[in-house]
């Protein structure tokens, strides 16, 4: 298996992790739709966003 192949399923891994992670959020349903889109359109990038600015848990 090559280095890109391996990269490719480790941010897989950790754009699912997120998505569970919005999933279980207490964001209203909207902004979770709106996060989701955004791991899901820009795989690396919208992980890094959302890690840095998605919503938390209090």
């Amino acid at each position: 298996m090559e280095i890109s192949g391996i990269l490719g399923l480790l941010i897989l891994a950790a754009d699912i992790w997120a998505i569970l992670n919005i999933f279980q959020s207490s964001a209203d349903t909207g902004k979770k739709v709106l996060w989701i889109v955004l791991v899901l359109i820009l795989p690396l990038l919208g992980l890094i966003i959302w890690y840095f600015a998605g919503p938390r848990e209090r």
